[in-house]
């Protein structure tokens, strides 16, 4: 996708598995018909790459790992 996106009142959200703890957290934010994702550690660098998916995409994505699909998952 190449759209671009400005995260800049971007509310970024954790799983509740992540419980605050650890570097090792997904951050997702839903802004203007597309899905940002970020490595928590990376939170507040300015040069930071983030993922900027469809919600077509991320629905296709998270439903398939919702609904079991093995081949979503790391072996």
């Amino acid at each position: 996708m190449n759209k671009k996106v400005d995260l800049s009142d971007a509310t970024w959200v954790k799983s509740d598995l992540s419980n605050g703890t650890g570097d090792n957290c997904l951050e997702v934010a839903f802004v203007d018909g597309v899905v940002a994702l970020r490595d928590s550690v990376d939170v507040g660098d300015p040069e930071a790459r983030v993922l900027v998916v469809s919600e077509a995409d991320y629905r296709a994505f998270t439903g398939g790992i919702a609904q079991g699909q093995q081949s979503l998952l790391l072996p």
